[in-house]
């Protein structure tokens, strides 16, 4: 059975330690990570950036756990895949982990494509959103997703 073993909004700082451990299973052989951080710049950004502020919609944490479910429900096969996914909000400075994803699986094909399915419905479906600000202090929202 797939289980989905952390799906959590959260204002403290991602532990990818954590995330691991909750996927931790001897039964699973590929396990797999992303982690998205906050980078130093973007393509339409006037200066560097200095950081990103994120908030959420009180439901983002459901709609997150919804998100893995149905990444580990559509795993191919009869393959079993343990998921443990957060996202961050509030301010949050250049280097600092905005997504946190784990996944072990029976083999690693399956680990890849729900690590990757979730990210991909997480930046497209999340109630999650970002304002980014630059070193001259512009600020831009960036729309939905991570």
């Amino acid at each position: 059975m797939n289980e989905v073993r952390i799906a959590a909004i959260s204002s403290e700082p991602l532990d990818v330690d954590t995330h691991l451990a909750a996927v931790d299973d001897p039964t699973l052989g590929g396990v797999t990570t992303f982690i998205g951080r906050v980078r130093d710049n973007d393509p339409d950004a006037q200066t560097p950036v200095v950081g990103l502020e994120y908030s959420s919609h009180p439901d983002a944490e459901t709609a997150l756990q919804t998100i893995a479910q149905k990444a580990a429900a559509d795993a191919v096969g009869d393959a079993r895949v343990v998921v443990a996914v957060s996202h961050r909000i509030g301010r949050l400075d250049v280097g600092d982990a905005a997504v946190v994803i784990a996944v072990a699986a029976e083999h690693r094909t399956e680990a890849f494509a729900v690590c990757r399915a979730v990210i991909e419905d997480i930046k497209t479906s999340l109630p999650v959103w970002k304002r980014q600000v630059e070193s001259d202090g512009t600020t831009s929202w960036k729309g939905i997703g991570g």
